[in-house]
């Protein structure tokens, strides 16, 4: 059966290592829905969140493979745990001055923000979960939307500070937290 996954990894602040997992991902031929990198709250390493669309046998399979890369400190699935996700838009919309108002009415139900306002459109920021930032990406679209860019699912695991996420932690990674 295939579903969304979500992976979280540890992984050094080097040059290379981003390109060393896709390529990992295109070798073994699994397809990314969205992967999102920035630096973590540990020095020197970077959090990646990676969701993938594939059976659970294919994902044990990427969590074995992620393991070997050298610059890979810690692999998570946290897809069944509780879990505060998020994603950023930021749409840029048609606007005339008698669509306007309307747009603006729109964008308060949905509590995103209006960042830029030009004479012909109105860009929105919007954060939030997958099915909200869809919604609000349909209700636009009758405006026209002329341009759009999403972020991908930012992920964490609900609960106290610096507790490992509750889903299976890759074994290289427990060897490593044992050893600091």
């Amino acid at each position: 059966m295939t579903a969304k996954h979500t992976l979280v990894a540890l992984v050094e602040d080097k040059p290379g290592v981003l390109t060393r997992m896709a390529s990992l991902f295109r070798r073994r031929g699994f397809n990314i829905e969205s992967i999102v990198v920035g630096r973590s709250e540990q020095p020197h390493l970077s959090r990646m969140t990676i969701v993938i669309s594939g059976s659970t046998a294919m994902l044990e399979q990427l969590r074995k493979q992620l393991d070997k890369i050298i610059n890979v400190v810690k692999v998570f699935d946290i897809t069944a745990d509780d879990t505060v996700a998020r994603e950023l838009a930021l749409i840029k919309v048609g606007a005339t001055s008698s669509s306007r108002s309307e747009i603006i009415q729109i964008v308060d139900i949905f509590r995103a923000n209006i960042v830029d306002v030009a004479s012909d459109s109105v860009t929105v920021e919007v954060t939030g979960d997958e099915e909200k930032i869809d919604s609000l990406c349909n209700l636009l679209r009758g405006f026209g939307i002329k341009e759009m860019t999403r972020t991908g699912r930012i992920a964490m695991t609900r609960g106290s500070l610096g507790r490992p996420p509750a889903g299976k932690q890759s074994s290289k990674a427990q060897g490593k937290r044992q050893k600091t």
